[in-house]
């Protein structure tokens, strides 16, 4: 009789190898497609400044709107053209289920978090990049949280994150008019994020690369 041990090392390093496995064949897109979209994302990024510090802790003290005004515009033209491309068969998505407990200590967390770095994941790696080691700690410090979450899934964050809601989309609870919902809410959402008044928090660096009739000191 043949017995298998399966240790924990073994189970995370078969984990992360499904990862990399499904992200394979998912159908992203060939590696130069990919990496174009990188360069564009980072682009816009720091075209808008987001990746900064002051613009997310700004925002997390309703000093600085730059970032809402771009993520429900993103949101808003997003929805509209990602849904009739996914309707059309041009791009696809997976919904994750929803998990009430999980969502509200997750999102407290991750709100928690974002106001002490003043970085989300989207903005961190850019800034990585520009040689700020301050996010290169907080990075170094999501890694190992994420670590943390795969060894002890099964035994602590399972149970932590509650029962499954399912897989809830917004279209699925207009039956019949899904193509106009999805319509209406990318509108409003866009037209939020146009009425939203825009207020920035400058660093120091920022004003002194304003011409001195835009400082806000001198307003």
């Amino acid at each position: 009789m043949e017995v298998i041990v399966k240790t924990e090392g073994t189970d995370m390093l078969s984990r992360v190898a499904q990862m990399f496995e499904n992200v394979i064949h998912q159908g992203h897109g060939s590696l130069a497609l990919v990496f174009l979209i990188g360069i564009i994302f980072g682009g816009i990024i720091q075209y808008t400044r987001v990746d900064k510090f002051e613009k997310i802790a700004g925002f997390a003290m309703l000093k600085d709107t730059i970032v809402p005004k771009m993520l429900f515009l993103a949101v808003g033209l997003t929805s509209i053209g990602l849904y009739f491309m996914i309707e059309a068969g041009g791009a696809h998505y997976h919904v994750k289920p929803i998990m009430w407990q999980g969502l509200i200590i997750g999102g407290t967390l991750f709100g928690i978090s974002m106001a002490i770095l003043g970085k989300c994941p989207g903005t961190g790696p850019i800034s990585i990049a520009e040689g700020r080691i301050d996010v290169l700690v907080g990075a170094i410090g999501g890694l190992l949280g994420g670590l943390v979450f795969t060894l002890y899934y099964d035994d602590f964050f399972k149970p932590l994150m509650g029962e499954s809601a399912g897989k809830l989309t917004l279209p699925e609870l207009f039956s019949g008019n899904e193509h106009m919902v999805v319509l209406i809410y990318g509108i409003v959402i866009t037209l939020i994020a146009i009425g939203i008044p825009k207020m920035e928090l400058f660093d120091e660096a920022d004003l002194a690369q304003l011409p001195e009739e835009q400082r806000p000191d001198k307003k």
